[in-house]
């Protein structure tokens, strides 16, 4: 595999004190991006997908996550404990603002539900890591349709340790888990940026990328680093690794990037209006038609008793 041979200045912030070293040789280290512009513009890194050691994932296994409530418990609580004998795949997202990571998880939500996780043989959960401030959650949740629980760790320690870093390329190619066009993403995060007000800096660090941990038993048996910020595994190869790959993935509704949110529903109540209305005026168009037709008999018929009665009276 290519990689990059960097110095130790060259080391982004917060890796230099890791395991994961910078100046990468060999397949088994990680290479990151050089600091800097220079660095963080190009195009796509070259990652190790390799994962986390039990004496690496020891170091993050007390790092705090915090609850949409600002509660704080131990990473480890994901995977360990009353989770021991389950599977928990952790999917570590970008900013809460980020357009790309926001089709990401409708696009995910919409393939993969708790009800389908219940059908597996193995307890099998997702668990979704932002970056920003806790208090984005409930709109995080929201906007993305998500039933999944969603964590914030905005000290961003875990992205650090567990070998994730910065950068701004998009790829070469657009994900098919984003739906939208390119302009429709950009307008979307910026406005829900501007329009979040004094939360406008809570979404977390614009260049932090995330990736994908899958925890059996207490250990990651498989990993996926971003190398880009739309570089987040495919569907498809996520239920792959779940279990789920012996079905075909539904189709995401094309309203569906709505979420929940009252857009939503407005939509939603107004078609329903629509429908109604012309329901009733079918109805009521039946109903005319009806009773021309049975006004037309009648006066028919009376026709006919004048025709009888004139006859009558001739004779």
């Amino acid at each position: 595999m290519a990689v990059q041979t960097m110095t130790m200045q060259d080391e982004p912030k917060g890796l230099a004190s890791t395991g994961w070293t910078a100046a990468a040789t060999t397949k088994n280290e990680v290479p990151s991006a050089p600091s800097g512009p220079q660095g963080e513009f190009a195009g796509n890194l070259k990652m190790s997908q390799k994962p986390p050691t039990p004496a690496e994932l020891s170091k993050v296994a007390e790092l705090p996550l915090l609850t949409a409530q600002n509660e704080s418990i131990p990473f480890k609580s994901l995977y360990t404990g009353e989770r021991e004998g389950r599977r928990v795949m952790v999917i570590f997202m970008r900013h809460f603002f980020c357009g790309n990571c926001q089709e990401y998880l409708r696009t995910l939500c919409s393939s993969i539900t708790p009800e389908s996780l219940l059908t597996l043989p193995t307890p099998t959960e997702i668990v979704v890591i932002g970056c920003g401030q806790p208090d984005l959650i409930p709109f995080y949740a929201e906007t993305t349709s998500c039933k999944f629980p969603i964590y914030a760790d905005p000290t961003r320690k875990l992205y650090d340790e567990l070998g994730m870093t910065h950068a701004m390329g998009m790829g070469q190619k657009q994900p098919a888990y984003v739906q939208k066009s390119l302009f429709s993403v950009i307008v979307q995060s910026f406005c829900q940026t501007i329009f979040s007000g004094r939360r406008m800096l809570s979404g977390g660090h614009f260049w932090q990328i995330g990736g994908e941990f899958l925890f059996e038993n207490g250990e990651v048996t498989w990993c996926h680093r971003m190398e880009n910020t739309r570089d987040h595994s495919e569907v498809p190869e996520i239920r792959k690794h779940l279990g789920l790959d012996d079905e075909q993935p539904p189709r995401r509704k094309r309203w569906s990037s709505l979420g929940n949110t009252g857009l939503a529903r407005k939509l939603s109540l107004s078609s329903s209006r629509e429908r109604s209305g012309s329901r009733k005026r079918n109805s009521l168009a039946m109903s005319i038609r009806d009773g021309s037709s049975k006004e037309g008999s009648v006066m028919e018929k009376v026709k006919e008793e004048q025709v009888k009665e004139a006859e009558v009276d001739r004779k």
